[in-house]
């Protein structure tokens, strides 16, 4: 079984942002993190799940902890129909983010996941990890792009 504990961060809505995981397989543990300029928490929440899976080269059993219902939610009970409605909101708007459900969903094809909700900022050592590299991923100079 392996572990996943994601976060995204932003500095305004929309403005710099990072994403984060800690991928815990056993007794080894990954950290990843990066950002983009100009994007969203929500894209950054989306990302941190798409780079961790993308780290993976076995189809395993994962458990994947995110503090956002956005993901967990949008995985597990919404994307189904808005498959169906054509990538659209049952209020008939166009999904957002649609390009990173895309390639979530086509990741998540290959594993057997549990996603789990766990609240974000309250003391919980492996969430708050994730929260520090989103931080970390923060992209602050955009000439370094």
């Amino acid at each position: 079984m392996i572990n996943i504990y994601t976060d995204g961060a932003c500095k305004g809505n929309p403005g710099d942002g990072g994403w984060g995981a800690l991928i815990i397989d056993g007794d080894a543990k990954n950290e990843i993190f990066g950002g983009e300029a100009d994007t969203t928490n929500n894209r950054m929440e989306i990302m941190a799940v798409i780079m961790a899976l993308k780290t993976l080269n076995t189809e395993s059993k994962i458990t994947i902890y995110t503090d956002s219902t956005y993901v967990q939610k949008g995985i597990s009970e919404w994307i189904d129909k808005w498959k169906i409605n054509g990538w659209r909101t049952s209020n008939k708007k166009d999904v957002k983010n649609k390009d990173l459900w895309i390639e979530l969903d086509s990741l998540t094809s290959k594993f057997i996941i549990n996603w789990t909700w766990i609240k974000g900022h309250s003391g919980h050592p492996e969430n708050d990890r994730a929260d520090y590299l989103a931080n970390k991923g923060v992209i602050k100079d955009e000439s370094i792009l």
